[in-house]
């Protein structure tokens, strides 16, 4: 996605047919604009930029269950229009989650501009990101030129493969996380951002994440980072709000000696 002057624009693909998405703020609300060769391809990719966008994203539930939390009752004051950032496709959250794994988020970056640069469709000069049947065909030596780590090229391809082949369907949540797991590389964090990124899970907090080992150790005064479990275990209370809650968590100073914090019963959503 790139900014065209005052708009977002974004070159999305149904089923090889080139849609091209504008995005403008007007007033106090989004106004979306589409350009394809026919009606059924730009409606796609409206209703893709909405879900990128968090447009449909109602997060007055989650904001009406935890006001009153110790912790989130202020950021939900001053923020109460957050909301977690999304791909537009789930097969690019799921590939760009890989590329992120265990590195900088600018190391990061830079390949997936290295991947959408070799391995995108192009038009009307922009470039789409590389869909799950563009990398399948990939050699592992291709993946790694772009700066992915050996392992990670193979868990990308093998992924690939998967989703292009239609042997993993990621609008079936919980059926294609099981079968994605099954790779090698591919871990819970993985799919954790597969799901609140691509597949708009309110649900999944990518728990392995360096911010939230180290929130909860600090809540919890472990003198250590949290594991894994800990994380999913400690914002269990959250559900099914938990990725909300922690997106809340992390732009706020904890509290001298913070311990955790839950919410009162009766205060989860109904």
């Amino acid at each position: 996605m790139r900014r065209e002057g005052s708009a977002l624009v974004r070159l999305l693909h149904h089923e090889g047919t080139p849609v091209v998405v504008r995005a403008f703020a007007v007033s106090d609300a989004v106004r979306l604009r589409a350009e394809a060769a026919d009606d059924i391809s730009a409606a796609y990719g409206i209703d893709r930029m909405r879900f990128a966008l968090g447009l449909d994203h109602d997060v007055r539930p989650f904001i009406r269950a935890f006001r009153s939390h110790p912790l989130l009752r202020t950021s939900l004051l001053r923020r109460p229009w957050l909301r977690p950032r999304r791909r537009p496709e789930p097969f690019e959250a799921l590939a760009w989650a890989v590329t992120e794994q265990l590195i900088e988020s600018g190391r990061a970056a830079e390949i997936q501009r290295r991947l959408v640069f070799r391995h995108g469709r192009s038009h009307s000069r922009l470039r789409d990101a590389p869909d799950a049947a563009a990398l399948a065909s990939r050699a592992p030596s291709e993946l790694c030129s772009a700066g992915l780590a050996p392992k990670r090229s193979l868990a990308m391809i093998r992924a690939a493969r998967e989703v292009a082949r239609g042997r993993i369907d990621l609008t079936e949540h919980e059926p294609a996380w099981r079968r994605l797991l099954a790779i090698s590389e591919v871990g819970p964090w993985t799919i954790d951002c597969l799901a609140l990124h691509g597949q708009g899970r309110d649900d999944r907090v990518p728990a392995g994440d360096l911010a939230y080992v180290v929130l909860v150790g600090r809540m919890e005064k472990l003198g250590r980072r949290a594991t894994e479990p800990e994380v999913r275990e400690w914002f269990e209370p959250f559900a099914p709000y938990q990725a909300l809650a922690g997106m809340h968590l992390l732009r706020v100073p904890l509290p001298a000696g913070a311990r955790s914090y839950t919410p009162r019963p009766g205060s989860a959503a109904a």
